[in-house]
């Protein structure tokens, strides 16, 4: 089978290997255990690989370099514009050659791949969508499209959308899906916390508006002023870091406030296996990993009622589901944490869940799809 990928994802090459971000690549590769040849299209940029970049595991792996396109100002949009026919028509030659199309969305190159597979009805297609499927959610315009063209059994055929959370009224071609982080063998056994002392909080995620850590670190505070023994590390980076920064040296907070950057799996692992709660307040998420992994190892999640995130908590009986105002977000928290007995029920069933979704479920699923 002839494999080909389609997706916005910056890549670097290096020692002719492919690098790109690590949750991304690492779930490509359990597809890529199961196809005999490989395509990716995908932008190509230079620069040093990261903590959180990874290589493709495959063999016969050939890339279709694109260039990467953006409308955010004037200038972009023009040149963006400019470069569509060179796209278009790699993704075409692309998918002509193709036994199976497999696109990665919501992104710009993701709606064109959305365009370009209307003209291949009958080859074999997936479409992972990993932003919020909430079609009632404020989004993008080009999202709003990318949604309507994949749930269009008319305009798209022989596919499977792959979608997290259940959502009503979808079409046979939509599927409810999943991410997962972690392997059936790393199910070590999670210690009962204690919940008398220092509340240890974690964040894991990008520093950018979107997934709000500055409200995380507000949270925090507001919890001390209330006689709350509490600390944040915060794992992850980006273009608010020094924004942060700034504000923990300024408001003189870094005795319990701590930014950490990017670390690698193994350091994150064991700081979720010793916290206590993984708070992940976004604006916006597909499925936020970063409440997965935490409730994997026991840590209690807290996050915002948006896209799956209810249906990952139970709907507040395996986790906190926080509004936007960080007084009643602190509110909540503090109805919580003087029932110890209901915590250490929330750690166990957020556990208990999380584990139902390992790479081994993952890549069974997978296998399926690709059989279709």
């Amino acid at each position: 089978m002839r494999f080909t990928i389609i997706t916005h994802v910056e890549h670097k090459k290096v020692e002719g290997k492919y690098y790109a971000y690590l949750p991304y690549v690492r779930e490509m590769n359990l597809w890529l255990n199961h196809v005999d040849e490989v395509e990716v299209v995908a932008p190509l940029c230079s620069g040093n690989i990261s903590k959180i970049d990874t290589p493709y595991d495959h063999s016969n792996l050939k890339f279709r370099q694109i260039p990467s396109i953006q409308f955010t100002s004037l200038m972009h949009s023009v040149g963006s514009i400019l470069k569509l026919p060179f796209i278009l028509f790699s993704i075409f030659r692309a998918c002509l050659k193709s036994d199976h199309i497999h696109l990665r969305c919501p992104g710009n190159i993701g709606l064109l791949g959305c365009f370009i597979q209307m003209l291949f009805p009958k080859k074999l297609k997936t479409a992972k969508y990993a932003g919020n499927w909430d079609s009632n959610s404020k989004q993008p315009w080009s999202y709003k499209l990318q949604q309507h063209i994949l749930a269009n059994t008319a305009l798209t055929k022989n596919m499977k959308v792959l979608v997290y959370g259940e959502w009503e009224d979808q079409t046979k071609n939509i599927k409810s899906f999943f991410t997962a982080s972690f392997r059936n063998n790393e199910n070590v056994e999670v210690g009962e916390r204690n919940y008398k002392g220092l509340l240890k909080f974690v964040f894991v995620g990008s520093l950018v508006k979107g997934k709000r850590p500055l409200f995380a670190i507000k949270v925090i505070q507001r919890l001390r002023e209330h006689g709350v023994d509490a600390c944040l590390e915060l794992f992850g980076d980006g273009i608010m870091k020094d924004e942060i920064d700034n504000y923990i040296e300024t408001r003189n907070v870094s005795n319990f406030i701590k930014v950490r950057g990017n670390q690698t799996t193994e350091t994150l692992k064991h700081a979720l296996m010793e916290g206590h709660f993984i708070i992940l307040p976004s604006k916006s998420e597909g499925w936020p990993k970063a409440l997965a992994e935490g409730m994997f190892f026991g840590a209690i999640p807290i996050g915002t009622k948006i896209s799956c995130v209810p249906y990952m908590l139970g709907h507040g009986s395996r986790g906190l589901l926080i509004p936007s105002n960080i007084e009643k977000a602190v509110k909540i928290i503090l109805d919580h944490i003087t029932d110890e007995n209901k915590l250490k029920e929330m750690s166990r069933l957020s556990c208990d869940w999380s584990r139902k979704f390992t790479l081994d479920t993952f890549e069974q699923e997978i296998v399926k799809l690709l059989k279709n």
